[in-house]
């Protein structure tokens, strides 16, 4: 509580309780109770002290507009002299008032009771605003004048009257230059013009169709605001500035980035609306709801036989003399409904429809992924990647529905995958998302190979619905990579897939996502000596059982259970191994099948010398 001597304490008795300790003098005639926030009780009273220290001054530039100080603590009077005084946290800055003050009085309620004290009036504020070297008129920033002079038109009539009215209290105090300067703004109306940054962008985030937030650029940094009443922890600005990671990890990169010709993320932003786990961004509010929503309606077992799509592939065709293959997805991907991938992989989003057309999903649902044949000796890539798919969920290991297919114009076969992060039917109303540990380690894209396989389970363990399974999980998918060779087993290779029921506000299941990317990458040309891309236990090569019990270990997976997770993983393999032929699809050259079998023989070696 604030105390001013005369008002509502007598001078001997604030001697006494000052002596005891009980308040404490801020300066002559005024005192603060001793055990309260001395300092908020300044500011917070601050008005009826200067009307006690300064009874013939009022107030003035930003503190009439406000009744209260500004913002960091200083409070503008004007009156017979110029002085400064400062209490605590609180300083008063008083300039010289003019000859004939235009005042009028205002109303102040601060917890002492109600009081009144005189102010500059609408139109001397106005005024003071526009005084030259004066911090009063500093004070007053361009949000305070443009609503200064939208209520001087208001009363006036218009900006010319307003100046009128104007220029009639600065010729009394002769304030010839702050009348000038304050009829060239009203005349001008520089308020009334929104001048606004070019470069700055905004956009509307949503999932499943559900409005989730706004992120916006400035032309400095980004921007992210959740939609009120939006409480799942899906999007979140970790580092300010800075794009939220899991939206950084929806962007497209390698080589759709390079197609699009965009490198810029708010480049990349405006090129597409459509992007995995559901996500829709777009300048355009409306239009989140109008795209398609991502729902599976046909399985693709339906339409595949001994690992084969037998349905009709109606996607983007080469011609062998006019444009290659990549040129004709980027002619798709130049359409901004197409929905955008990332990783380095070259991919189209597919809808296959209930008759087995397997059609871009430009206009329609995205529910399945397009993997074709690389060039330079990268042609088997899809038979190879189908094998280790197969072999990982031979060993356990869930995964997505895959098939083969064969291409048009003669092009190698090609792998569909099916997504496993969407909706099963219409009568799925679950809220799902697919976020990369990548991301949840807040880290760039480029940075997906800088970690390890500890890192990745100490990351998991605390945000996992099932710890203990998804530590087993990890452990086994660190495993499976060393045995197929796969040395691209990066940070956003590993995901976590959250699913949240309609309406909650918490995710029901967080569980690491199934197996996807998954590729012997040593039998490809340049890398037939790579490593393993997330060490564990300090290495990346030569491994043993012993590395991944250690990992386990540190991990805290119990010994009896790790020890059983990798018998069960490696009886797995071998099995599926002995088991597992190349589809018959067509266009499968010889030096397709001869890469294939280069690859089973390389994890025979490797499940061989692991016994």
């Amino acid at each position: 509580m604030l105390y001013l001597i005369g008002e509502n304490l007598d001078s001997d008795r604030a001697h006494y309780q000052a002596e005891k300790g009980r308040i404490v003098k801020l300066m002559r005639g005024i005192y603060a109770d001793a055990d309260q926030d001395v300092d908020s009780t300044v500011l917070r009273h601050a008005a009826r002290i200067a009307k006690y220290l300064y009874p013939r001054a009022y107030l003035s530039a930003a503190s009439a507009i406000l009744l209260a100080p500004t913002r960091d603590g200083r409070l503008f009077i004007s009156g017979p002299r110029s002085q400064r005084t400062r209490i605590r946290t609180l300083e008063i800055i008083q300039n010289t008032a003019p000859t004939y003050p235009s005042t009028a009085p205002a109303l102040i309620v601060d917890g002492l009771g109600e009081f009144r004290i005189d102010v500059s009036s609408l139109r001397q504020r106005f005024l003071e605003a526009f005084r030259l070297r004066s911090e009063h008129a500093a004070s007053i920033n361009e949000e305070m004048r443009s609503s200064l002079a939208a209520r001087l038109i208001e009363e006036y009539g218009d900006p010319k009257s307003a100046a009128d009215a104007l220029w009639t209290l600065a010729r009394e105090n002769e304030w010839y230059r702050e009348g000038e300067r304050a009829e060239r703004y009203l005349l001008k109306s520089p308020s009334l013009i929104e001048v606004r940054n070019e470069a700055a962008l905004r956009f509307t985030v949503a999932w499943h169709g559900q409005r989730i937030g706004e992120l916006r650029h400035d032309g400095f940094e980004w921007r992210w605001r959740a939609e009120k009443g939006f409480n799942l922890p899906l999007v979140q600005q970790r580092t300010p500035g800075k794009l939220p990671p899991f939206i950084l990890s929806l962007l497209p990169e390698g080589w759709l980035e390079r197609v699009l010709k965009e490198s810029d993320e708010r480049a990349l932003l405006r090129s597409g609306k459509r992007y995995m786990s559901n996500i829709t961004i777009s300048s355009d509010t409306a239009e989140t709801a109008t795209l398609p929503a991502d729902r599976l309606s046909t399985r693709l077992s339906e339409f595949t036989t001994e690992g084969v799509f037998t349905g009709r592939y109606e996607g983007p065709a080469r011609d062998d003399i006019e444009h290659s293959f990549e040129e004709n997805l980027a002619r798709l991907f130049a359409n901004a409904q197409t929905p955008r991938l990332s990783g380095v992989q070259i991919k189209a989003p597919m809808f296959l429809d209930p008759q087995g057309r397997l059609v871009p999903s430009t206009t329609d649902p995205f529910t399945h992924i397009l993997k074709p044949a690389g060039t330079s000796g990268f042609q088997a890539l899809p038979i190879v990647e189908y094998l280790s798919m197969t072999l990982g969920q031979a060993a356990g290991l869930e995964t997505p529905a895959i098939a083969l297919t064969g291409m048009p114009d003669g092009m190698p076969p090609a792998l569909i995958v099916e997504r496993f992060d969407i909706r099963s039917g219409v009568d799925d109303h679950r809220r799902i998302a697919l976020e990369d540990i990548c991301s949840v380690l807040d880290l760039p894209p480029e940075a997906k190979y800088d970690s390890t396989i500890e890192r990745v389970a100490r990351a998991v363990r605390p945000l996992s619905t099932a710890p203990e399974e998804d530590l087993l999980v990890i452990l086994k998918r660190a495993l499976f990579a060393w045995l197929i060779a796969d040395g691209d087993m990066h940070l956003k290779n590993l995901a976590l897939l959250k699913i949240a029921a309609a309406g909650a506000d918490s995710f029901e299941s967080v569980r690491m996502a199934p197996l996807y990317d998954a590729v012997t990458t040593r039998v490809f040309p340049g890398l037939e000596h790579d490593r393993m891309a997330l060490k564990l236990g300090g290495k990346d090569d030569r491994l043993r059982r012993a590395d991944f019990l250690r990992m386990a270990a540190t991990a805290g997976i119990p010994a009896h259970a790790a020890d059983a997770a990798i018998d069960e993983l490696t009886k797995g393999f071998a099995t599926g191994l002995d088991q597992i032929i190349v589809p018959d699809v067509p266009n499968l050259a010889a030096e397709i099948t001869a890469k294939a079998e280069q690859m089973l023989e390389l994890c025979r070696e490797r499940i061989a010398a692991w016994h």
